[in-house]
């Protein structure tokens, strides 16, 4: 079993090549989110999902995306929000927080837009304010996390009363081999480590949410470099609702 900093170093290293080119996506035209990317440049083909779509961002709105990438989603989320909302990109990998803040410049010429910010951390201890955020968005990247539970409580602690999380994310619905468990390739494509389906529902309840809603569910299938092949029934791409809540 691989230890919690060596799942980081493989994401880091398979994530900083995809950012310099060096390495393809995983993602398939039936799972990669959609919207009218206002930087095209930042279509990385990371996606499993688009929790933007199901949102419902408001203007003003203050949103956080963990996992940030090439910076998709943040762009999309800074377009709904406008000039008096931010959207927060939080990243671990150093190739794309270049990358994302490089595209952050194509933001501001396209739509002249400032109000995009790409922090450097680990989504289990996120460089945020607790109550500080409006929604959390999240595409493909809590299932890399060695530690998902704590990413589930961490993204309670940052959130606002009664703010929401939606989180796009591969869960199995079959284990997975124990040949296929410890491949590279699988990490990458967010399979190798990703939780139960059950487990991972029960972990965003343990962490505090309510209301929880699964809005999108489609079959994820995946062959690896070698030939390895995840068949369908085994993972799903799902998109979650989720919300803290309100004071009293």
């Amino acid at each position: 079993m691989k230890s919690h900093e060596d799942v980081r170093k493989a994401v880091r290293k398979a994530y900083g090549e995809v950012a310099r080119k060096e390495r393809t996506s995983c993602c398939t035209k039936s799972t990669c989110g959609g919207g009218d990317q206002p930087v095209p440049e930042a279509e990385l083909g990371l996606s499993c999902g688009d929790p933007v779509a199901f949102s419902q961002l408001k203007t003003g709105n203050v949103v956080l995306d963990l996992g940030s990438g090439g910076g998709k989603d943040v762009f999309l989320a800074a377009t709904k929000v406008g000039p008096g909302g931010k959207a927060i990109g939080v990243d671990m990998t150093s190739e794309m927080l270049r990358l994302a803040r490089k595209n952050a410049i194509k933001l501001r010429k396209a739509t002249g837009l400032d109000n995009v910010e790409f922090r450097k951390g680990q989504i289990e201890n996120l460089p945020v304010d607790d109550a500080s955020i409006d929604v959390v968005i999240s595409n493909c990247v809590i299932n890399l996390s060695p530690d998902k539970p704590r990413v589930f409580r961490e993204i309670h602690r940052v959130l606002k009363p009664g703010g929401r999380m939606v989180v796009s994310d591969i869960v199995l619905d079959k284990p997975l081999p124990d040949s296929l468990k410890n491949d590279n390739d699988l990490y990458v494509a967010c399979l190798a480590a990703a939780m139960m389906r059950a487990d991972y529902l029960q972990a965003i309840r343990d962490a505090g949410f309510r209301y929880l809603r699964i809005l999108a569910d489609s079959s994820y299938s995946f062959t690896t470099s070698t030939g390895s092949r995840v068949r369908k029934g085994t993972a799903a791409s799902i998109t979650v609702v989720a919300r803290k809540r309100m004071m009293r």
